[in-house]
């Protein structure tokens, strides 16, 4: 594993790769059962391997993440790792809640600190109430208290937002930004990420692969351009290497599903060098970023905060498969998988358009949009 420098605020190296707790294995399509036994491995086979970084968050899992991250650092393993969770903003109204959601945290994850806690997801919108709860301030205190090390955010919003943020407070520790090289002038961006390292925050990056969409087979077109590469890579090992390339990033967190992910991320980790890509390579990953634009590329995550639909749908394998039907070129293989994937108390048609997806979705995308053609692409002829 190689190990980088945790911003100018902290004398301590964090490894490469971080394991996000959003994405772990679960059983049937409930995303709250998770597959204990299976995500505890994963998870101790990180920490054996060098990963000294664990992420998760009240939310994840409908709120079953940070409980089996919990157990799995148990046996000695939680002091082995910095441990990272968040504060939903969003469902806190004043320091009384936010006191009541620590303890809980501090109860599921069995410590008695976090070394990392986070406001999460921060927009103009969430920002302005953290500041009328006086969040910081109550940070301060938890720190005082021993009950959190360190602080800092995570982000969704434009850049100006996230400069405002960065500015407003000298004590932030680090941030927490989405960065991949498909969406490197989305949210914050490379700007932000230059801006945040500048100041001497840390920053960790979530969807590197974009929540696995640069790691799919691509299309003919996508792949004679990666055969044009002297080093061979996988689509999620490029997307992977262009993020640590950048001097700037700290960790890369990823959310991953299975236990081969991580053995392939944990050894493209031990490979990974700030710098390391040449300007051969670097136009490579440009060329496929464009590509990516030309063929459509919605910004979804995977990260499921859009459920449970109140009508059924389900949203991120819908629209997965509407982002892969594009990326691949409207292959008619994607049409076929649709009718093996969603059940017909799932299907798309099903949306009553009500918005509460758009809502809650961090990537304020037109979700009712994207599922009114999906199912005019899908479901007219199964």
């Amino acid at each position: 594993m190689n190990y980088r420098h945790f911003g100018k605020k902290l004398n301590w190296k964090v490894s490469a790769l971080g394991f996000g707790a959003m994405r772990l294995p679960f059983i049937g399509n409930d995303a709250a059962n998770i597959d204990e036994p299976e995500a505890i491995r994963m998870i101790r086979y990180a920490i054996d391997h060098g990963v000294n970084y664990v992420d998760t968050a009240y939310v994840y899992h409908r709120e079953n993440s940070e409980s089996l991250v919990g157990k799995a650092l148990k046996d000695g393993y939680r002091e082995r790792i910095r441990l990272a969770t968040k504060l939903p903003v969003w469902s806190v109204n004043s320091q009384q809640d936010m006191d009541n959601c620590l303890d809980l945290q501090l109860k599921k994850l069995q410590t008695d600190h976090i070394d990392f806690y986070l406001l999460h997801g921060l927009s103009q919108k969430s920002w302005e109430k953290a500041k009328q709860l006086n969040a910081v301030e109550w940070l301060e205190k938890k720190v005082d208290e021993g009950k959190i090390r360190y602080f800092g955010f995570s982000f969704h919003d434009e850049y100006n937002v996230f400069k405002e943020i960065v500015d407003s407070y000298d004590g932030w520790t680090f941030c927490q930004i989405q960065y991949n090289y498909v969406d490197a002038d989305f949210q914050a961006g490379t700007k932000g990420l230059k801006y945040a390292a500048s100041k001497g925050l840390a920053v960790v990056i979530m969807e590197p692969i974009a929540g696995g969409r640069l790691a799919i087979n691509p299309s003919k077109a996508i792949q004679s351009i990666w055969d044009m590469a002297d080093v061979k890579r996988t689509p999620a090992e490029w997307a992977l290497q262009w993020v640590w390339n950048h001097p700037e990033v700290s960790v890369v967190l990823s959310g991953m599903s299975t236990m081969e992910q991580v053995k392939e991320n944990v050894e493209s980790a031990s490979h990974s060098k700030a710098d390391m890509l040449t300007s051969k390579e670097l136009a490579l990953v440009e060329q496929v970023r464009q590509k990516y634009k030309e063929l459509g590329f919605t910004q979804c995550t995977g990260c499921r905060y859009c459920m449970p639909c109140p009508e059924g749908v389900d949203i991120p394998q819908i629209v997965s498969l509407y982002n892969e039907y594009y990326m691949k070129d409207r292959s008619d293989e994607i049409k076929s998988k649709y009718w093996e994937h969603i059940t017909p108390e799932s299907q798309a048609k099903r949306c009553a358009r009500c918005g509460r997806c758009e809502e809650v979705c961090p990537q304020k995308m037109p979700i009712r949009d994207i599922l009114s053609e999906a199912a005019f692409l899908f479901e007219q002829n199964p």
